[in-house]
């Protein structure tokens, strides 16, 4: 996943690979855009914050949680899709399919 890799159109890696002149955050403008920042601290993203809160509790404060638990991954795709900051990019992101049993 692009998330895990830090490999993700946030401008803090785009401008590392100069597809940006700036590596701050669109909304705070002080702020390097990063991953952590997007997830956990933009003030633009509060209410899906909160959100995330509510569904998945003190872990939605863990970076490593967010990004790896098989728990948290709906509601992370959730609050990916409800920012819109990646959707010219990605799209609406889903779950794939279950894998059918072998």
């Amino acid at each position: 996943m692009y998330f895990c890799s830090r490999h993700i159109a946030l401008n803090q890696h785009l401008h590392y690979i100069k597809r940006s002149t700036s590596l701050f955050c669109p909304i705070c403008l002080t702020t390097e855009e990063t991953i952590h920042h997007f997830l956990l601290e933009c003030p633009q993203y509060n209410h899906e914050q909160f959100i995330l809160h509510q569904r998945l509790g003190h872990k939605a404060s863990s970076l490593s949680f967010l990004l790896t638990s098989p728990t948290a991954i709906k509601h992370f795709l959730q609050y990916v899709n409800s920012t819109g900051r990646l959707k010219l990019i990605f799209g609406d992101v889903t779950l794939p399919p279950p894998r059918p049993d072998k």
